[in-house]
């Protein structure tokens, strides 16, 4: 997980040496991202049937070869069809990965901490994300030429199939000595989509408007820090990196304090509450960036820690492995559209050094992500308070 989110968050950093050294245009840096969320309208298809038939191990290995691949492409030319290509293929296997690592963590940990250990994971994945961030300070010499960042994406996304060789070892050898239950695939059965309750849906849909003002944020974010607020390269990376800080520390922290206390919608939507405020901020004072960033890691760090294993509790155990993969694909669906829809607001408007400005229309999109996302916390804890509820609110370890 390190690897493919190091070679997914490589690109922000770029952003500014890919236009000047390649001439891109904002539209186009969106256009790779997008790319990426592509071929995730199909992965929990495509992700289901390897999974259903060649088993967890196999199919983890594959998606983990095509989180090698894709970055390898990429970094091969400097044609923007050669990379949008390499940033495909890259997009099937790491999004193929994450729902895979998310169904074992799952059959490893259903009925113990399992917010907790979400809160692990995506701590070792934020850890690729801070890395690939903050690469401009402790990989400066990469920088004087598009490439060399890549590269150093694709030795890191190698990790991604070092850890799936030594995870199928550790599994081969746990099935010897444990009895690790059924495993459930991500393969679609259509008539179970239908059966789906409100409240995953519900939940659904917050995960599309959370991460659709996170990552493609990320993707302009220190490009805009450093035309919008006069940032150096080095500072806005950190400033970006902060909200992986925040998640590598506080995410396993707030996994384990919703393992005890509940009210999971309750914290989503507190979560969502901190999102509305902190874009216009930025956009429109000059307060201490700090601040804005500080505020979205907090909620970066909570509500995956709430969002993720409230699943789990929503959702039959044979059909987990299908609800986030669908879970996963319509997320993507998302944040991949925002990423073309942000990229063209930018060029649209002009922005840039010359007309800071033109960052604002992006950002009141953002705003309006973070209010949506507060109506569907809102409304999943209705639910669940309610007789049609699965007790998502009230679930904690000392009831087990």
């Amino acid at each position: 997980m390190f690897g493919s989110y190091y070679a997914y968050d490589a690109l922000s950093p770029l952003a500014d040496v890919l236009k000047q050294q390649l001439g891109f245009s904002d539209l186009n840096l969106g256009f790779l991202q997008m790319m990426y969320s592509f071929p995730n309208i199909f992965t929990v298809v495509i992700g289901g049937f390897i999974i259903d038939r060649l088993g967890l191990r196999k199919a983890l290995v594959i998606f983990a070869v095509l989180s090698f691949v894709g970055p390898a492409i990429t970094a091969a030319s400097g044609h923007l069809p050669i990379m949008a290509t390499g940033r495909l293929i890259f997009g099937m296997g790491a999004e193929s990965l994450n729902v895979a690592v998310t169904t074992a963590l799952a059959r490893w940990f259903r009925g113990k901490e399992l917010s907790f250990a979400f809160g692990l994971n995506l701590t070792a994945s934020r850890l690729g994300t801070f890395a690939a961030l903050n690469s401009p300070s402790w990989a400066r010499w990469a920088y004087a030429n598009w490439r060399d960042p890549f590269l150093i994406a694709l030795a890191f996304s190698a990790l991604c199939v070092v850890g799936a060789v030594v995870y199928w070892i550790m599994e081969a050898w746990a099935e010897k000595n444990y009895d690790l239950g059924k495993v459930s695939t991500d393969k679609v059965v259509f008539a179970d989509l239908f059966k789906f309750d409100v409240s995953y849906w519900l939940i659904v849909a917050l995960c599309v408007v959370f991460y659709s003002g996170i990552f493609p944020f990320q993707t302009f974010a220190v490009k805009f820090f450093m035309e919008a607020h006069g940032t150096s390269r080095e500072f806005g990376g950190f400033l970006s990196s902060m909200l992986t800080l925040f998640a590598m520390i506080a995410t396993p922290l707030f996994g384990l304090w919703v393992d005890r206390i509940g009210n999971r919608a309750l914290l989503m939507m507190l979560g969502s509450l901190l999102m509305i405020p902190v874009y216009l901020m930025m956009a429109y004072t000059r307060v201490n960036l700090y601040v804005p960033m500080a505020m979205m890691g907090v909620a970066f760090s909570l509500i995956p820690a709430v969002m993720w294993p409230s699943v789990a509790y929503l959702v039959d155990q044979a059909k987990l492995g299908t609800a986030y993969g669908l879970m996963t694909m319509i997320q993507n669906i998302g944040f991949g559209g925002f990423n073309l829809l942000i990229g063209w607001a930018n060029t649209h408007s002009q922005a840039g050094p010359d007309n800071p400005s033109g960052y604002n229309l992006g950002m009141w999109i953002f705003s309006i992500l973070g209010f949506l996302g507060v109506t569907f916390a809102f409304l999943l804890r209705q639910r669940e308070l309610g007789p049609h509820g699965h007790r998502l609110e009230t679930i904690t370890t000392a009831q087990k």
